[in-house]
């Protein structure tokens, strides 16, 4: 079995009509799940509502109180723009500390029943930095779930993998500094935001950063996990696996530049049950429709096996 985390509360934050990070992201993978063979092996599960676990505590050990604070008042006010590419509208604020709780209800479900699960929630996160949301990103949900892996019991080191196209330059920034948080990012470069070169370690060794040349097909990907993922990530023998998982490295995706097909998602998920059998998978980008639906069917395939 593999638990779906999800809410239709998620398709409130408006991000405009013409935006690629939009709500039918969500609808088109809910409705790939519900139709694909083995959709009686998916638990779905709604998050854990605001009211009756505040995130904020656990938002608050990766972003600072001025931002959340501002991030609210913006939204109050009718919503308005972080940056130009990350609209908040009046339901942004509470959307993202609901997807939050999704996240932080992934890693219970793991750590108590070792089960996989995928949180399909919206705003994504991994561009979020302290101070900041950017990139279509409002709070940085994995690293907030890392931290909070952390304090559950039996969760002494966290691995987390982007396989996003875009390097997760929040994500990098808000874990560095902890030693018990490994981060490893295969990414095309260039490309936004600009980061993620691979001479950037960490404070404690903690960081791989994997660069690659637009263009790139399984081959390069596969190559990559072979050499570079697997052993970097089994060497720490992390206790939970968090993924972004992005799709936008999909030859078909209109912001990016790679050339993967949604099986191949299937192959870095036999990857993920190499390292580590206790995994959070989480939604960050994606945005043609119907790779996206299909890449991610391919990718939780491996896990019902």
């Amino acid at each position: 079995m593999v638990c779906i985390i999800y809410s239709e509360a998620f398709l409130d934050h408006d991000t405009g009509g013409t935006h690629p990070e939009c709500p039918e992201r969500l609808t088109a993978i809910a409705t790939a799940l519900r139709t694909m063979p083995g959709a009686n092996y998916l638990h779905w599960q709604t998050p854990t509502l605001v009211g009756d676990r505040d995130p904020d505590p656990y938002i608050l050990q990766c972003h600072s109180p001025g931002y959340l604070k501002a991030l609210k008042t913006l939204a109050d006010a009718g919503g308005g723009s972080l940056d130009m590419d990350t609209p908040v509208s009046t339901q942004s604020y509470e959307v993202a500390r609901l997807a939050v709780n999704a996240w932080l209800d992934g890693v219970d479900h793991v750590v108590q029943d070792s089960e996989p699960a995928f949180v399909l929630a919206r705003p994504p996160g991994h561009h979020a930095v302290r101070e900041t949301g950017m990139g279509f990103c409002l709070l940085n949900n994995v690293a907030i779930a890392a931290h909070y892996a952390l304090q559950q019991p039996g969760i002494k080191t966290v691995a987390i993998l982007d396989w996003d196209v875009h390097h997760g330059n929040g994500t990098e920034a808000l874990v560095e500094n902890n030693p018990q948080i490994f981060y490893c990012s295969l990414h095309q470069f260039p490309c936004y935001p600009g980061s993620g070169q691979a001479s950037d370690r960490g404070k404690f060794n903690n960081v791989l950063n994997i660069p690659l040349k637009p263009g790139g097909d399984h081959r390069v990907y596969q190559k990559a996990f072979n050499d570079q993922v697997v052993p970097f990530l089994t060497n720490i023998k992390p206790d939970l696996l968090l993924v972004s998982a992005g799709y936008d490295a999909n030859q078909a995706d209109p912001l990016a530049y790679m050339n993967l097909t949604p099986q191949d998602y299937g192959m870095m998920s036999h990857y993920l049950l190499e390292i580590c059998p206790r995994l959070v998978l989480g939604l960050e980008g994606g945005y043609h429709l119907q790779a996206l639906g299909r890449s991610v069917v391919e990718t939780l395939k491996p896990l019902l096996a």
